[in-house]
């Protein structure tokens, strides 16, 4: 990547930096997470517009440079998602994704998978800003499909620890999945409705997501983020609590 590079990128945060630039964290097609340096991108008639904002997908020009951060020297917007911005529940599904990426895909390596996936979800936001995709079986399905991605699914077919594949009704975020009775030391109770959930998301695509119960939806979401916490070394927020927000 010495040199001037392009790359395709979707914008996950942003920082304003100095008087008048920006420094720019994004999850990229080809080299994955990387970090930018817009200048000048906050005066007025700064030529990238207003395009170098969160969930925008870029067709980006980069600079690299001694350190880090690679400069922006051109942009393209591949989509907007202008209807996405439109709508509070939109910005925070939005928003939940990306930092879901921010925090679980924060090496250099391309996964393009999980590009493509975020990719997915923002326009089926975009689609639909107040639809289910956008609320909290919907967080928690992308949540699922990304830990999937980056090879931290839960294991949901038998005890994580025994292997028995009857009576799993607890899950454990250090054993990594679902566990029997005689396993679920240091686990929390977990329904077959929830075990049900995260079995249909995982085999449908985004735009066919499963519908269960809100407390159904909780458990899934604690499932994943547990597992995230002990075997990725991530914590998210609850994504109950982002939904809310």
């Amino acid at each position: 990547m010495a040199g001037t590079f392009k790359t395709e990128a979707v914008v996950l945060r942003t920082i304003r930096y100095g008087e008048a630039d920006r420094i720019l964290h994004i999850y990229s097609r080809e080299y994955g997470r990387l970090g930018a340096i817009a200048k000048g991108v906050r005066k007025p008639r700064s030529r990238f517009g207003g395009r170098l904002e969160p969930f925008f997908r870029l067709a980006l020009v980069l600079h690299r440079g001694r350190g880090d951060l690679h400069t922006v020297t051109a942009a393209e917007t591949v989509e907007g998602y202008p209807a996405l911005r439109s709508s509070a529940r939109g910005i925070r599904a939005a928003g939940d994704a990306c930092g879901a990426v921010l925090r679980l895909l924060d090496g250099s390596e391309p996964n393009q998978p999980a590009y493509n996936l975020l990719c997915r979800y923002l326009a089926l936001v975009d689609e639909d800003p107040a639809g289910s995709v956008a609320g909290l079986g919907g967080m928690v399905t992308f949540r699922l499909k990304l830990a999937l991605a980056a090879g931290f699914a839960p294991e949901l077919s038998g005890c994580s620890r025994c292997g028995a594949t009857d009576h799993l009704t607890a899950f454990s975020g250090a054993a990594g999945g679902v566990v029997c009775p005689t396993c679920e030391a240091n686990s929390f109770p977990f329904s077959g409705e929830a075990h049900d959930f995260m079995v249909t998301a995982l085999g449908s695509p985004m735009s066919a997501g499963p519908e269960s119960s809100p407390a159904a939806v909780k458990q899934a979401g604690r499932a994943i983020g547990d597992t995230l916490e002990h075997h990725a070394h991530v914590r998210l927020p609850r994504p109950e609590e982002t939904a809310a927000a």
